[in-house]
């Protein structure tokens, strides 16, 4: 944790940056040379993501 973020173990890098320069259309091997990351940081960022948002419940509201 940095700043109440997650971030990469061992690094500062926070989670949503790996998470949104993936989103943003940057390759694997950009955020490892950009962030000094590898390849199993990112994917393990990526499954960070995916368990928080498993986690998530949404309920309909109703209309008024």
């Amino acid at each position: 944790m940095c700043h109440g973020k997650p971030v990469i173990r061992g690094t500062r890098v926070p989670v949503t940056i790996v998470v949104g320069s993936l989103a943003g259309g940057m390759s694997f091997e950009e955020i490892q040379r950009e962030y000094d990351l590898t390849a199993e940081d990112i994917r393990a960022a990526l499954k960070f993501v995916g368990e928080l948002a498993e986690q998530e419940s949404f309920h309909a509201l109703r209309a008024a």
